[in-house]
């Protein structure tokens, strides 16, 4: 029989198919059922225009069957089948798709959407097999015909017997290599495993004859083989059916079948849109934190389907790095797909889908916060950071999206507070929204600097994650209420009377303090009468963007630029520490240098900030004790 030849074009198209097309060779089988199940679907088509037909679906399976002697995998539908001229245009012309051509000419209705697009889904066939042998009878025909190529050098169509309409692909699959493993492709918990995979939600049965051990009837304790024929995918996906008829439990199966988490989601979000891009979508708020979900390695996205078929594992393009932690899939009718269906191209349905569900993400976390806040303080426990993340990230530009969702500590309240609670309650002589940085809240609520405002009954923010403070440096205001740090070198709450006596300490202990100044030159900015302490002798401020907690995370990152706060030492002129510090200075200026040192590391300790020179330190201590 003679061999007719692909064109030059078709050829090249076909090496590129076999290396270069698609990532992954276990892609072949979902296109060849694809394929199938398209030609089910043309029946379907014709059956709503055609009197004479009916469309009984019962009747109409793909079957998926291998051979390990024979080395086959054979593909089978009982679907509309194709003639001798459809073979002819459809297989030896690469890139010319017959299900494209039947979507253009016939009016597509009842929510189907042939699947085939390229006419190149078939040739995938080749990355596993050296013979593709398609048997095929049309609808409608009294003959069958055989179509038979080893690839780029041809093929082969001649008449076959078949009784029944629909259509074949038996695949000689290649021998192994050193780098490929083709056995796999003939085993039956790796066949069943990629079907479920790619084509679960194929709405047509795919069956497989599968074997397995059972209890024979006479006995419990011996068991016989057998061999039967199952169905392996689901069909009808669960973001296709109504929501009325689905369950929580329906909902946590689902999120278990999928893999997207060992836990038990804290809430599902289902959502159908049919408007200018249509698309179903069931989204998931886990629990707990995956275990490498704050590592390189963790990797965001939502599974992308293309009418029930998966395309990609995981669309980050989907999701913003902010809602990351967001699990659960995409299903559209509405793609532009790459010639290879495994990627999609960036275009304006992929942006809009994912500028929804952005929106619908924020907007069921806001209604978790309102009417669930219990549930929603546990999601915040485990993902608040990443929300913090996204504040600061991109230089503030999400933090209008973000800010309402942020949650703190409060001194006042002793749980968590969203910033607007915060401010709903706020004096109306308090200017600022004020907050605390530390490693805890028990830390926290030691630190000499937060005695005035807890003396005025203002309430605090804790910071106790290393993203807080550089979150809040960018969102700056919340209601055109300003950020203050308890450590700020001004807290905006002095009286004029108050301000008056200051201006006055501070003239009257000028040379002390210049003096201490000099002593710990290099080591602070400046040396202040304390505005803020009550009962502690001496505390750290800060000049500047930069606080301490905000130093200490930077030192700790690798490649740091030795960045530092301006500290101020502030000295409570009301202790009686201070009243040994004018001693000294009028008696015994070695005294006060070692007083100076002292407070200093004091300062520094209460901090936790490590001491220069302990030893240095003890010895001082020593000294005092003498």
């Amino acid at each position: 029989m003679a061999k007719k030849q692909f064109k030059a074009e078709s050829k090249r198209l076909l090496d590129m198919m076999i290396n270069s097309i698609y990532s992954q060779r276990e892609i072949f089988l979902r296109e060849l059922i694809s394929n199938a199940s398209d030609a089910i679907d043309k029946i379907y088509y014709k059956a709503l225009t055609d009197d004479t037909l009916t469309f009984e679906k019962d009747h109409y399976y793909i079957k998926v069957a291998a051979d390990k002697e024979k080395r086959t995998l054979k593909i089978s539908d009982t679907g509309i089948g194709m003639t001798k001229e459809e073979l002819e245009n459809n297989l030896g012309t690469i890139a010319k798709s017959g299900s494209l051509a039947f979507k253009n000419e016939n009016e597509l209705k009842d929510g189907h959407e042939i699947i085939g697009q390229f006419g190149v889904g078939f040739y995938s066939a080749f990355m596993v097999a050296d013979v593709v042998t398609v048997i095929s009878k049309a609808l409608g025909s009294d003959e069958a015909y055989k179509w038979e190529s080893t690839g780029a050098d041809g093929y082969t169509i001649e008449s076959y017997e078949k009784d029944s309409v629909g259509t074949e692909i038996i695949l000689k699959i290649k021998e192994n290599t050193e780098d490929e493993n083709y056995d796999e492709y003939l085993e039956e918990y790796r066949l069943k495993a990629i079907i479920k995979k790619y084509s679960d939600f194929i709405r047509y049965p795919i069956k497989m004859d599968v074997t397995g051990k059972r209890p024979k009837e006479s006995s419990e304790n011996e068991f016989e083989d057998y061999r039967e024929e199952q169905i392996i995918n689901s069909m009808v996906p669960i973001w296709r059916k109504n929501k009325n008829e689905l369950t929580a439990e329906d909902y946590e199966q689902f999120y278990k079948e999928k893999h997207y988490g060992f836990d038990k989601p804290i809430k599902h979000i289902h959502i159908s849109v049919d408007g200018a891009v249509r698309y179903n979508a069931i989204l998931f708020l886990p629990k707990n934190i995956p275990f490498d979900y704050y590592s390189k390695e963790y990797e965001k996205g939502l599974e992308l389907y293309s009418n029930g078929v998966l395309i990609m594992n995981r669309c980050a393009d989907l999701l913003p790095d902010y809602f990351s932690f967001v699990k659960g899939m995409v299903d559209s009718e509405d793609l532009s797909l790459n010639i290879s269906r495994e990627m999609l191209q960036h275009d304006r349905q992929l942006k809009l889908i994912a500028k929804n569900i952005n929106k619908k993400i924020k907007s069921e976390l806001q209604n978790l916060l309102k009417n669930e806040r219990d549930q929603y303080e546990e999601f915040f426990q485990s993902f608040g950071r990443q929300l913090k993340y996204g504040v600061y990230s991109d230089f503030g530009s999400h933090k209008d999206i973000l800010q309402d969702l942020l949650m703190f500590y409060s001194s006042k309240e002793k749980n968590m507070v969203t910033l607007d609670e915060y401010v709903s309650r706020m004096p109306e002589d308090q200017k600022y929204i004020y907050y605390a940085s530390g490693e805890s809240r028990e830390r926290i609520e030691k630190l000499p600097q937060t005695e005035l405002l807890v003396e005025k009954g203002y309430e605090i923010l804790y910071f106790t994650d290393e993203i807080d403070e550089f979150a809040i440096k960018m969102l700056m205001t919340y209601k055109e209420k300003e950020f203050r740090s308890v450590s700020s070198g001004d807290l905006g709450i002095e009286t004029e009377e108050n301000e008056d006596q200051n201006e006055e300490s501070k003239s009257e202990n000028k040379e002390l303090f210049d003096y201490m100044k000099n002593v710990l030159a290099g080591k602070v900015k400046d040396v202040r009468v304390s505005k803020r302490l009550k009962t502690h002798p001496v505390c750290l401020s800060t000049d500047g963007e930069v606080t301490i907690e905000m130093e200490k995370i930077l030192k700790s990152m690798p490649n740091n630029e030795n960045i530092q706060a301006d500290k101020v030492l502030e000295i409570n002129i009301n202790h009686e520490v201070f009243n040994s510090l004018k001693d000294a200075f009028e008696h015994d200026k070695e005294k006060l240098n070692l007083y100076t040192n002292l407070l200093y590391n004091q300062a520094l300790l209460i901090e936790g900030l490590p001491i220069h020179d302990p030893v240095e330190f003890t010895n001082d201590i020593c000294k005092i004790m003498v």
